[in-house]
């Protein structure tokens, strides 16, 4: 009888001292679930205060800016950028969609020039440009809509160097956050496509 109790309570010592083990276990483990839960939100919180601040430090006004000298006079040059049509022989956006549906409308060649268009293509979408200031052999300003994604402005700029012309092409519009944190992808987006229009008006002008 002696010997059962015994037993009995050595039985009795294992199994509190598994319970106990157990207890110990599970607090280990919810205090690590814990740390961890802190340490993501600690992350999530650093991440959402990044953004924040960028949203005010970027800003929402987007200006872009390319340049390029072309071995022809002032004249020629503007000759390729006086009209939607003359502007979309080297505009290097035309490519982007060979089933573009294209309509022109005003008179050509004069303020109020404008060229809209369609496409079934995600990164082309359907929009219009429109020219509202022409200098000769100076300047084109136009602006455009794209349907969807809000509005912007371009300016092309000749000044003479020499028996070259330089040529400024400038893009300004407004992205509302978050889309203005995209800025920095813009750059190199308009940096692409901004020196191939450009190569290929320099084709145009410096032909014989």
């Amino acid at each position: 009888m002696e010997q059962a109790i015994r037993a009995q309570s050595r039985w009795f010592v294992i199994f509190n001292f598994v319970v106990k083990l157990k207890i110990f276990t599970f607090k280990e483990s919810q205090n690590k679930h814990y740390n961890t839960m802190k340490k993501f939100l600690k992350i999530l919180l650093a991440i959402l205060a990044v953004l924040v601040i960028a949203m005010f430090v970027i800003g929402e006004k987007y200006h872009y800016e390319k340049s390029i000298v072309i071995n022809a006079p002032a004249e020629k040059v503007y000759s390729h950028l006086n009209s939607m049509k003359a502007f979309n022989e080297w505009n290097p956006w035309m490519k982007l969609d060979p089933q573009l549906q294209s309509t022109y409308s005003g008179v050509s060649g004069q303020v109020g020039d404008q060229h809209c268009w369609t496409s079934d293509k995600k990164d082309v979408g359907n929009g219009c440009q429109e020219i509202t200031a022409l200098i000769p052999n100076q300047k084109q300003s136009t602006k455009m809509a794209f349907e969807g994604q809000g509005e912007a402005t371009s300016d092309i700029v000749l000044t003479q160097e020499g028996n070259a012309t330089k040529v400024f092409w400038t893009l300004d519009a407004e992205m509302e956050y978050p889309s203005n944190l995209m800025k920095p992808m813009m750059d190199y987006w308009m940096g692409k496509s901004y020196e191939e229009g450009l190569q290929n008006l320099k084709k145009l002008s410096e032909k014989p």
